[in-house]
């Protein structure tokens, strides 16, 4: 997975009000979660913009504050492409994926960002493009080939995550289905449903009558 750079800077006045004003500067609001739990109470010092969010059992994780500019972000955004992220900060560097992005409903326009710190010892979930290849033997005799699912959810440590599930299809016959079930991929927990069909060979009405001649020609 290729990584993406971008800085940010710590966002201390929160609220409505103050989003509304930060987008009207081109600046999106941003909020960076994960990190490691802790026992509360916490004894260390906050940077800017960070917070202390309970999460359970008298432990908690700090969430951080920021903005970004539109465009620092769009080609993040923008692209069917995913990213590992190098986000700068308060003078410091943390890896991070983006997990959620809020769109206006209705201008389309970039509302707020969430991104999850990642590293290399916890695995994390992520959505990978599916990438076909090869020539099925159903489109072969007649069919279409048909994709169900542009992206795949897969369970891994955020470096070892590809930038594209490649999946050859040239035994796929005519009328036939493939599966998540029957997908494996070296060192991913595949996430998504395993019933849930990841392409297709469907029947065309060419097909249908090629094969209706054949057995008809075979009587």
């Amino acid at each position: 997975m290729k990584t993406f750079q971008l800085t940010a800077e710590p966002r201390t006045d929160l609220g409505k009000k103050a989003a509304k004003t930060l987008r009207a500067e081109g600046k999106i609001p941003m909020v960076l979660n994960g990190g490691e739990p802790f026992a509360l109470p916490f004894t260390g010092t906050l940077q800017p913009g960070e917070k202390i969010v309970e999460i359970e059992n008298g432990r908690g994780i700090i969430t951080t504050d920021l903005t970004v500019t539109n465009d620092a972000i769009r080609k993040l955004i923008y692209t069917p492409d995913i990213f590992a992220v190098e986000l700068e900060y308060n003078g410091g560097k943390k890896m991070a994926v983006l997990r959620e992005v809020q769109f206006h409903p209705v201008k389309d326009t970039i509302l707020h960002i969430d991104m999850l710190e990642v590293t290399d010892q916890k695995p994390v979930v992520m959505a990978v493009p599916v990438k076909i290849e090869g020539h099925a033997e159903g489109v072969k005799a007649g069919g279409k080939l048909t994709l169900s699912m542009k992206k795949i959810k897969v369970k891994a440590l955020y470096n070892q995550i590809p930038e594209r599930l490649v999946i050859n299809v040239d035994h796929l016959g005519l009328g036939k289905t493939l599966q998540i079930g029957e997908l494996h991929f070296e060192g991913l927990e595949l996430v998504s449903p395993k019933e849930a069909v990841v392409c297709a060979v469907q029947l065309t009405r060419a097909a249908r009558g090629a094969a209706a001649a054949a057995a008809a020609a075979a009587k």
